[in-house]
C-alpha cells in the first residue's frame, strides 16, 4: 500500500463511510486538531521522565479512537460505524480521578503559573494548549453537526487533566512550578 493516493491533491479528502469534504471542512479541522494533539502526546511521550508514560499512551489511543469516531460523518451507515472501536463513556470520570489523586499531593494553587519547570512539564502545557485548540474546533463542529456530547466533556476534562499533569511531572522532579508574577 502506498503511503500517498493522489486523492487530496484536488484540496478534498475522503470521510470514513463515504463523502468528500474539503480540508478546512469543520469535520477536517476538528479532527485535525485532535491528531494534532495526539502527535504532541507523543512528543511529551518521547522525553517522559516523571513516570507518566502508561496515562499518557492511554489517552493517546483514546485520542485516536476519538480522531477515528470524528472522521466518520454521522450519516455513515451502520456496517461503517460497527468499524469504529467503541468509545469510552467513562473516560471523563478516569481523569477526575487522576486529577484529584495528584492534586493531594501538589501545593495549593494560590496564584496563576507560568508554563514551565522540567521538560516534561513544558511538553505538557504545549498539549494542555493543544487541546483547548482541539475542543474549540470541536465545538465550532458541533454548531453545525451532530457531536456526540461526550466527546466535549472529553477534551475539556483532558485539558484540566493535563495541566496536572504538567504539576505532577514538576512535583516528581522536584521542580517548582513557575508562578505568575505581574510586573506593576
Amino acid at each position: 500500500m502506498k503511503i500517498y493516493t493522489r486523492a487530496g491533491d484536488g484540496g478534498e479528502t475522503a470521510l470514513f463511510g463515504g463523502g468528500k469534504v474539503s480540508k478546512h471542512h469543520l469535520r477536517v479541522v476538528a479532527y485535525g486538531a485532535v491528531d494534532e494533539l495526539n502527535a504532541v502526546l507523543g512528543w511529551c511521550l518521547a522525553s517522559c521522565e516523571c513516570g507518566l508514560d502508561g496515562v499518557l499512551t492511554r489517552e493517546s489511543n483514546r485520542l485516536f479512537v476519538l480522531g477515528g469516531h470524528l472522521a466518520t460523518p454521522a450519516d455513515a451507515s451502520e456496517g461503517t460505524r460497527s468499524h469504529l472501536p467503541g468509545w469510552e463513556a467513562k473516560a471523563p470520570e478516569v481523569l477526575e480521578a487522576e486529577i484529584d489523586s495528584w492534586s493531594e499531593d501538589l501545593s495549593p494553587l494560590e496564584n496563576f503559573i507560568l508554563p514551565g519547570g522540567c521538560e516534561s512539564s513544558a511538553r505538557l502545557h504545549v498539549a494542555r494548549t493543544v487541546c483547548r485548540r482541539a475542543e474549540r474546533e470541536l465545538s465550532a463542529l458541533a454548531e453545525t453537526e451532530e457531536v456526540p456530547s461526550d466527546f466535549l466533556v472529553y477534551l475539556n476534562r483532558l485539558s484540566d487533566w493535563l495541566f496536572v499533569a504538567a504539576r505532577e511531572a514538576n512535583r516528581r522532579a522536584e521542580v517548582i512550578d513557575v508562578p505568575w508574577t505581574p510586573e506593576n
